[in-house]
């Protein structure tokens, strides 16, 4: 397994980036490919004991596509920029999967003009795992189309699916539709043009509509909507969480001595509890549909997610995620082709008969 990581991408690279690409081949026994600015890359590894044992090289690039940056145009301008070299040792076959904490349209926007599509995949679709109490649940499209058409969200249900269960461990798992009531009649066009598609799909365990409440109690496994939407829901959900932290550390530290007694004996559920909910066990979230394994990180990933988001990319090449997709998507396109066949048969034979 070897895994090329975008090292200079991310609020904190390219010291926490090489940092937990570290932690992770020490912990995973991945090989890792650090790439960017190798002088600035080599000057963190220096910190690592022994770091050239742990099959760790470094692949210098000469450019690094900023935050502020045209995603589409960067990736076209520069040829040797981190995400874009990372991305071509997928292609090339060097390595198994990439990795990027940097701008998340550079990184889409890479995949697919290096990658391609996987047929059956019109658009692809970042799935971000939501811990929830009873596990987790995955929301897309979180980012990657703000625009979508009911087809791409039933492929997106589809690929979605697939992944919690190969990778998740998520047998069967509950699909719903992002919407603004349980009932079936609720909810713009779109969501109305897509409801009874996704309730057609016999491979899907689709369980109906989702409400907003769903996502965080875990009622659901997998939960669809455009990425416009999905990206709203997601940075909605990190901002409620820091704020209601912040809240509690604010309400003991002013709460007087029974306040402070009060949080030290609840300490232990309370770290327990932190474990539970926290993004960084997950990491990353891969970009479903792309001819290849790409997961992007959080912009303010540490070594903690990084390292989570490489074992996570490793669960996803052994579970043969990739084929799986391609597999299912094929199978539906065929069974689509084999019902408009028939469809136009049925009415070449009512032809005939008027």
């Amino acid at each position: 397994m070897k895994i090329a990581v975008d090292a200079m991408g991310g609020d904190y690279a390219p010291e926490q980036i090489v940092f937990g690409s570290v932690r992770a081949a020490k912990e995973y026994g991945c090989e890792i490919v650090l790439v960017g600015d190798e002088g600035k890359i080599m000057q963190v590894l220096s910190k690592v004991r022994d770091w050239q044992r742990l099959g760790i090289s470094v692949l210098h690039a000469s450019q690094v596509i900023e935050m502020g940056e045209h995603p589409v145009v960067s990736v076209r301008k520069k040829k040797d920029s981190s995400v874009v070299v990372a991305t071509r040792l997928v292609k090339e076959g060097t390595c198994d999967a990439v990795l990027s904490a940097g701008s998340t349209g550079a990184a889409v926007a890479a995949a697919q003009f290096i990658l391609g599509r996987i047929p059956g995949a019109d658009r692809p679709t970042i799935a971000t795992p939501m811990p929830t109490p009873r596990g987790v649940t995955l929301l897309l499209d979180s980012g990657a189309n703000v625009d979508s058409k009911p087809k791409h969200l039933v492929q997106g249900a589809i690929m979605g699916a697939l992944y919690a269960e190969h990778v998740f461990g998520i047998k069967n798992p509950r699909v719903g539709l992002l919407n603004i009531g349980e009932e079936e009649t609720k909810g713009n066009e779109q969501a109305q043009a897509t409801y009874p598609l996704l309730k057609a799909m016999k491979m899907l365990n689709f369980c109906g509509n989702a409400e907003g409440r769903d996502i965080p109690k875990g009622n659901f496994d997998v939960v669809v909507c455009d990425g416009f939407v999905g990206n709203v829901v997601l940075k909605f959900a990190e901002g409620l969480a820091k704020t209601l932290v912040r809240l509690a550390k604010e309400a003991v530290k002013n709460g007087g001595i029974l306040a402070k007694i009060g949080a030290f004996l609840l300490l232990p559920a309370l770290r327990k509890l932190g474990r539970t909910i926290d993004v960084s066990e997950y990491g990353g979230a891969p970009l479903l549909g792309v001819r290849g394994c790409c997961f992007i990180a959080h912009g303010s990933s540490n070594a903690k997610s990084i390292a989570s988001a490489i074992r996570i990319a490793k669960d996803y090449v052994d579970s043969d995620v990739l084929g799986h997709i391609k597999e299912n998507l094929a199978r539906e396109e065929a069974l689509g082709a084999a019902g408009e066949l028939s469809e136009t048969e049925e009415t070449a034979s009512e032809a005939a008969r008027a």
